[in-house]
């Protein structure tokens, strides 16, 4: 049966971006080394990086070692011809920034979201991404702007369907935007954004089955089955925040009560720091922001644990046995290579990463834990823009498929 014209194009588009990922992953390398390794023609690889080269993603970087004839001509991914921009927004903040085609951040910069702004989300948003275009005098180097979120999204049509923190539902973000700016957009929650990010530039690339856990203003979960990111059914997989731990317990913004987030989120943890110094307890948190309480973030609380102070150890152990308790969980059902944890209170945080390794060893099946462990994310505290940045780097360079 003769293939369709349309069944020949898609076959040709994505060679091309599996053949861009293996010069990416693996470059310098040859041609013939691309058509070997792929079991494609040496035609096919030809007539693909002779487009790649036409187009800039590609140039050719001095030659091999001859192996008998003449020495092979190298290629190598350009990562700096074009760049995207990469948008993560929270509870508290959107953080914006420029980033080139390794996923590595040139330019960054953080706007607080206050509630007053809540209202006129979108527009605040919109008027962001203006400010921070108008520095770069040519957008078509701008191959897209990818958006990361908290909550329920729509990943195929753009839309956050629920973002409880936010006051957000059926936001169509990826349309407002693209009308703007005309500029291609892409819009998925959070933690899809940062596991693919570990999957195609971090240091977990070669596990096809992970958990990213992202713990913050909220806690979620991005999952990879079989080198593929599961989104359920509306895209509201891995709202592991939001699974309860305690009927009787606290309110939460989702409407349910005693939910994980409640317990080990940083508005839990700020709480029980407050709570504290009120009551008299000495923290190195107090010297740090020379008792200005207004002051206290998780970037100080990381400090503090850091230096050993008693107070935030005390409450990090905690927290560590509230959120192991929950992956205890997440083994059971997914049977991960590795978790990664993520998030403004885990990276740079190596404690939190130790108890929580020590608690969930001890309560897990033991054959779901041989060779399995808890990590941190590969990109300290760019982890959300390079998270967010994935979205469009993963349409490119197709980095799942392997």
């Amino acid at each position: 049966m003769r293939k369709r014209t349309g069944d020949l194009k898609l076959i040709k588009e994505l060679n091309k971006t599996l053949i861009l990922d293996k010069i990416r992953r693996e470059g310098p390398i040859s041609r013939a080394e691309i058509a070997k390794i792929m079991q494609i023609s040496a035609t096919t690889v030809t007539s693909a990086v002779s487009e790649l080269i036409r187009d800039s993603y590609v140039y050719e970087d001095g030659r091999g070692t001859s192996i008998g004839g003449r020495r092979p001509i190298l290629l190598k991914v350009n990562p700096n011809t074009f760049f995207l921009i990469g948008i993560a927004i929270d509870a508290s903040k959107l953080t914006i920034a420029e980033l080139n085609l390794n996923a590595q951040v040139k330019l960054k910069e953080v706007y607080p979201l206050e509630k007053n702004l809540y209202d006129s989300f979108s527009s605040f948003v919109i008027g962001v991404i203006g400010n921070f275009l108008e520095r770069y005098p040519d957008l078509d180097y701008c191959l897209g702007i990818s958006i990361t979120t908290q909550g329920i999204v729509d990943s195929v049509n753009g839309i956050i369907l629920y973002n409880p923190k936010l006051n957000i539902e059926n936001l169509h973000l990826k349309s407002l935007v693209e009308r703007q700016f005309n500029i291609k957009t892409y819009i998925d929650n959070d933690t899809n954004g940062d596991i693919l990010a570990e999957k195609g530039f971090g240091f977990y690339q070669q596990s096809r089955n992970l958990i990213y856990v992202t713990i913050g203003d909220g806690v979620g979960a991005g999952i990879l089955i079989n080198d593929s990111v599961f989104r359920g059914f509306h895209g509201g997989a891995g709202e592991f925040g939001h699974t309860t731990i305690d009927y009787n317990g606290k309110p939460c913004s989702c409407g349910n009560k005693g939910c994980l987030e409640n317990y080990v989120s940083w508005k839990a943890i700020h709480t029980k720091i407050l709570t504290e110094i009120n009551n008299g307890t000495s923290t190195v948190i107090l010297e740090k922001t020379k008792g200005d309480l207004m002051k206290i973030t998780p970037g100080i609380f990381r400090y503090a644990l850091n230096e050993g102070d008693a107070l935030s150890i005390s409450i990090l152990d905690e927290v560590a046995v509230y959120l192991a308790t929950g992956l205890v969980n997440i083994v059971s059902l997914f049977n991960p290579e590795k978790i990664i944890i993520g998030g403004d209170l885990a990276f740079d945080n190596p404690y939190l990463i130790k108890k929580v390794n020590e608690h969930l060893l001890t309560h897990s099946l033991k054959t779901l834990t041989n060779g399995f462990e808890v990590v941190p994310t590969s990109f300290g505290s760019d982890y959300d823009v390079v998270g967010s940045g994935a979205l469009l780097l993963h349409e490119l360079f197709n980095f799942t498929l392997h």
